[in-house]
């Protein structure tokens, strides 16, 4: 399931055409942020067991999300740096430490198809990304990455650069924060506590459209059909046997099912990162913490932006001055 994804492609739910898009947007836009990219560029988004990749020319390249061990020509590399490879060095991952999606990012971005302005893979259209597919055995990726700015290489083997991203602001944290949804009443008081006091864990019947969750049966007030109404990465749809579903990139974009919560925005992450057998719990809050919470995230990803930036023009011009 390694796939090229971006930040997605909006304004078209219209037409029923789903964003898509990397699933943690802010581990792909940290990882985007030290490659020194615009951060919302093409990465690869990897799943254990990941892609094996070898490198045809010097790159700069950053790690961030899951910790899946990595290691270049069979040493350790740590996720949250900026990566200095070379020709023909081999970057693998070996076990799973935590969380569900590691993003790969190459300074200069990835050269992909794009469709409706976006070139993340829609498996369904078969459009975007690597010819709207998965990852294969063979296939060569292009960047577009400048090696004049490499030149100072030669033949040096690979270098982490001593910068790294603040992982503690990556929270694992199986909390996760919601909004009441349109129809958060129709459950009974008694599910209501449900939701908010046992916790939920995810299945193997999970994708990139949605999380199934196994969950104490949650009852409504009563039986009703519904209009199909929009829905968004985030929400919480309540199934007619009491069980659950949360959406994520690659939803539809209406749906017939109670949506009884959301997930903020910053959370985003957090669920994203969740693999098959872990648990959650949901917290109520309300619009003016999701907000603040998304401001400091913001906050932080700017901050990191601006000394990422400095110490990358520092560092390549202190490099290719002694050449």
């Amino acid at each position: 399931m390694d796939s090229i994804q971006d930040a997605g492609r909006y304004g078209r739910q219209y037409l029923g055409v789903n964003p898509s898009g990397a699933m943690d947007k802010y581990a792909m836009q940290v990882a985007n942020v030290l490659a020194g990219n615009d951060r919302n560029d093409a990465v690869i988004e990897l799943h254990f067991p990941a892609s094996v990749f070898l490198f045809t020319s010097p790159l700069m390249i950053a790690l961030a999300g899951a910790d899946f061990s990595a290691s270049i020509n069979g040493e350790p590399v740590p996720s949250n740096h900026c990566i200095v490879v070379n020709r023909n060095d081999v970057l693998q991952f070996h076990r799973p430490l935590n969380g569900a999606r590691a993003y790969l990012a190459v300074r200069g971005g990835i050269r992909a198809d794009e469709w409706l302005q976006s070139k993340s893979t829609n498996l369904k259209a078969a459009a975007g990304g690597y010819q709207g597919r998965c990852l294969q055995k063979d296939d060569e990726i292009f960047t577009g990455c400048l090696q004049e700015e490499l030149s100072f290489l030669n033949k040096e083997e690979f270098r982490v650069l001593p910068w790294a991203a603040d992982s503690k602001a990556i929270s694992d944290s199986s909390q996760l924060l919601v909004l009441p949804g349109p129809e958060w009443d129709i459950m009974t008081e008694e599910a209501k506590h449900t939701f908010t006091t046992t916790p939920f864990i995810t299945t193997r019947q999970s994708d990139r459209m949605g999380y199934r969750l196994l969950n104490q049966p949650l009852q409504s007030k009563e039986r009703q059909e519904m209009i199909s109404s929009p829905v968004c990465f985030g929400t919480i749809q309540l199934l007619p046997d009491g069980k659950l579903i949360v959406l994520v990139a690659d939803h539809q974009t209406t749906g017939g099912y109670p949506r009884i919560a959301q997930v903020i925005t910053a959370h985003h992450s957090r669920l994203a990162q969740l693999m098959a057998g872990d648990g959650a719990w949901f917290t109520l809050t309300d619009h003016a913490t999701a907000e603040e919470l998304l401001v400091k995230q913001e906050k932080h990803l700017q901050q990191l932006q601006n000394a990422c930036t400095f110490r990358l023009e520092e560092y390549l011009h202190a490099a290719n001055h002694k050449l």
